[in-house]
């Protein structure tokens, strides 16, 4: 396990010791196993360890193909999977769009403050005044339940048996050419700032990555990486393409509109 472990972050262990887990269950059981939803960064880890294993398979999906948290099925090869393997369920919420505004944010906060973790609910998608998530279908009835109020407006959650909105977020990609893959020289980068900017918002504490807040500018960012600047939005790390020849790195990176 130790040369597994070399080719990711310290941090990375648990979940990486997880998967493996995962892997052992569905060779020993013969049977699939479902995932919470995943961050980008932790489907990377998932697809590196398990790769072309030929005896154990696996697939994400989050809700559609292009969200971005998703579950992984893992299965044995001769498994058919199929879309309710997920367990996946879409919701909409009602509430007076007349009188009040409801963002991502305040949704996340407010399921967040149920006590429910991050990896149990998907995608949030924003389209004009409607709002609509992904969520796992076992914690349905106490989302239902329990969700009455977004902010200071009552709100009602609604399940969806149609197809979802869609989001009006956009990604613009860009290929950059970096010094470094250190925090602060990534966020230069995507956001066409300096690097002395990026380390100001570093040192106070605005950024996350992978939805955790890191206040070290010399953290070494990798591929699948979800970045966050309050006020700039989020960025993602798409493709780590290599080195040039005068040894600077190239990298493909996601900016949300």
């Amino acid at each position: 396990m130790s040369v597994i472990y070399q080719h990711f972050r310290p941090e990375e262990k648990d979940f990486i010791d997880q998967v493996v887990g995962w892997r052992e269950y569905v060779e020993r059981t013969y049977a699939p196993k479902l995932t919470d939803f995943l961050d980008p960064r932790q489907q990377f880890i998932l697809s590196s360890l398990l790769g072309e294993n030929n005896d154990v398979c696996f697939q994400f999906f989050g809700g559609t193909e292009i969200c971005e948290r998703k579950r992984a099925c893992i299965f044995p090869d001769y498994y058919e999977w199929n879309i309710e393997d997920f367990q996946i369920g879409l919701y909409e919420i009602d509430y007076p769009r007349k009188f009040v505004q409801i963002d991502h944010r305040m949704v996340l906060g407010s399921i967040m403050s149920l006590g429910l973790k991050r990896d149990k609910f998907g995608d949030i998608i924003v389209n004009g005044d409607r709002i609509q998530f992904f969520m796992a279908e076992e914690v349905e009835n106490y989302i239902l339940f329990e969700l009455n109020q977004i902010g200071k407006a009552k709100v009602l959650i609604q399940k969806q048996v149609s197809d979802p909105i869609t989001s009006d977020e956009q990604w613009r990609e860009s290929e950059k050419t970096t010094s470094s893959m250190r925090l602060d020289v990534i966020l230069a980068a995507a956001y066409n700032i300096s690097r002395q900017k990026s380390q100001t918002f570093i040192q106070q504490g605005l950024v996350k990555v992978n939805w955790e807040k890191l206040e070290q500018p010399a953290f070494e960012c990798m591929e699948s990486d979800v970045l966050s600047v309050r006020g700039l939005g989020r960025c993602k790390i798409i493709e780590i393409q290599g080195k040039t020849k005068k040894d600077k790195w190239r990298i493909k990176i996601g900016v949300l509109k």
